[in-house]
């Protein structure tokens, strides 16, 4: 097992459309995979795939490790690219030893624990049972793991290979959910001598809701809903809205077509806007775009009430941070994300949010908040896709043989910690008790947002602890 066998596997993985919800042809090539090297494997009706690699003679007495890692990536381009998830490869480069997509998700989140798993699988390491297992759905609600039935595998010991920080051991991660909001709307006439202007705010950085969420970068649905709001007292009627896209996703781009009677005069001000936001945001979003057309989109506008309803609404919804852990320094304890804002063909609008706490209490009470603050609005409100966090474990028997495993390849001690991003690992846990449980990966950037890239110096790192821990576990 090699880095360049990792890559290769990964190579051959970009090629694979895997979005969410629609991993039918991931999950073809993991049954193909085991089928060509007389491996076993199974697939439970939700799509999960196990595939079986008994232990080496010598090593049947050691016990069974399941890695884990899931087949689905978030799908993410800018604004303008020509590509299409559902066929298209993914386009890469490497520059300066990082493998980067440019212009879309790259999808190492978490394409790499696959190749990883898969590399694995087929060397001829001496080593105990392993059992891979391949999820479904994790980045849209975790449904595979969610649907995973007792006894789907057989080990007590399970390393998730879906973390991003080379060096870093996460023994426990936030339990989420997301909460789906619903105005429904009438429409009316533009009203004479108003006219259609288009609004953007392009160039954010974005990134992941849980990871990236304490980073303070902008919000562009956040920051579209500021300056509408401000723009109430002048006259408007609102045509269109669309901003941001996966509810794990901080939000990159928003745009808004509104009639006013002074179109000059509007984007004058947006203008003005957006210099004062590109100064808040100078360093987190320093390529930031704020721009202002004529717009010649024939649709009727939003009900006025329904506009200022929503407007407002989006305006007050907290974002961000509410929460640092008094427990463990640095750690963000609770947040939530205004992830989207999408009008339907069937008069509706419709905003996705998300919330992260490792406290379940404080996770339910952020959405109560958001569910209250559209609901006075005048919203339909549901809450779903929850899961459970993962409590650490520093007593951890799989945590004790990587960090010995870890300081004996590298001569350091590496950092053990939780994190405040969602892993299948609190799922699994309630489904299965006794498992002992760990979560490593390579170091990985700008995940769930165009620009991901992958260190490929720490890929060498974490292959080689991968392969340490499976050859000498005990």
């Amino acid at each position: 097992m090699t880095s360049d066998s990792v890559l290769s596997h990964f190579k051959k993985i970009t090629e694979i459309p895997r979005e969410s919800g629609h991993e039918e042809p991931m999950t073809a090539y993991l049954q193909s995979f085991a089928a060509s090297h007389g491996l076993a494997c199974k697939t439970d009706a939700t799509g999960n795939v196990l595939i079986t690699k008994e232990a080496a003679p010598g090593k049947e007495n050691v016990p069974t490790i399941v890695l884990q890692g899931h087949q689905d990536m978030v799908c993410e381009k800018n604004a303008g690219v020509q590509h299409d998830f559902s066929k298209d490869p993914i386009r890469y480069v490497v520059e300066d030893g990082w493998m980067i997509a440019k212009d879309t998700t790259l999808g190492a989140d978490d394409g790499i624990g696959i190749a990883a798993s898969l590399a694995l699988l087929e060397s001829d390491l001496p080593m105990g049972k392993i059992e891979c297992l391949f999820t479904i759905s994790e980045e849209t609600g975790m449904d595979g793991a969610e649907a995973l039935e007792q006894g789907f595998f057989t080990g007590k010991t399970l390393i998730n290979l879906d973390s991003e920080e080379e060096g870093e051991f996460c023994i426990g991660c936030a339990g989420g959910l997301n909460t789906k909001i619903t105005f429904k709307y009438g429409t009316e006439n533009r009203k004479d001598g108003y006219d259609r202007l288009k609004l953007s705010i392009s160039g954010a950085v974005g990134g992941h809701s849980g990871e990236d969420i304490n980073k303070e970068r902008m919000n562009t649905v956040q920051q579209m809903a500021r300056f509408l709001y401000s723009e109430l007292p002048f006259g408007l009627q609102l045509l269109l809205i669309k901003g941001g896209n996966k509810p794990n996703a901080i939000a990159r781009e928003c745009e808004a077509v509104i009639a006013v009677p002074d179109p000059e005069a509007t984007a004058a001000r947006f203008a003005a806007f957006g210099r004062d936001v590109k100064a808040e945001f100078a360093v987190s979003d320093p390529d930031v775009v704020f721009a202002s057309a004529p717009a010649f989109l024939n649709e009727k506008a939003i009900d006025g009430d329904c506009a200022r309803r929503l407007i407002t609404s989006l305006f007050t919804c907290p974002h961000g941070v509410q929460a640092m852990s008094q427990e463990i320094k640095g750690l963000v304890e609770t947040s939530t994300n205004l992830a989207s804002v999408r009008m339907t063909e069937h008069g509706e609008v419709t905003v996705v949010t998300s919330q992260r706490s490792s406290i379940t209490s404080a996770k339910r009470m952020i959405a109560a908040k958001v569910r209250a603050n559209f609901e006075a609005a005048g919203a339909e409100v549901v809450h779903q896709y929850e899961y459970p966090g993962w409590k650490p474990d520093t007593q951890s028997h799989i945590l004790h043989e990587c960090v010995e495993s870890y300081k004996r390849l590298f001569g350091v001690e590496p950092i053990v910690k939780a994190i405040h991003a969602g892993l299948e690992c609190g799922l699994f846990l309630e489904k299965f008790p006794d498992l002992d449980m760990i979560s490593f990966g390579p170091t990985l950037l700008g995940v769930h947002a165009p620009g991901e890239r992958m260190d490929l110096a720490s890929l060498d790192k974490f292959v080689a602890l991968l392969e340490d821990v499976a050859v000498n576990f005990k």
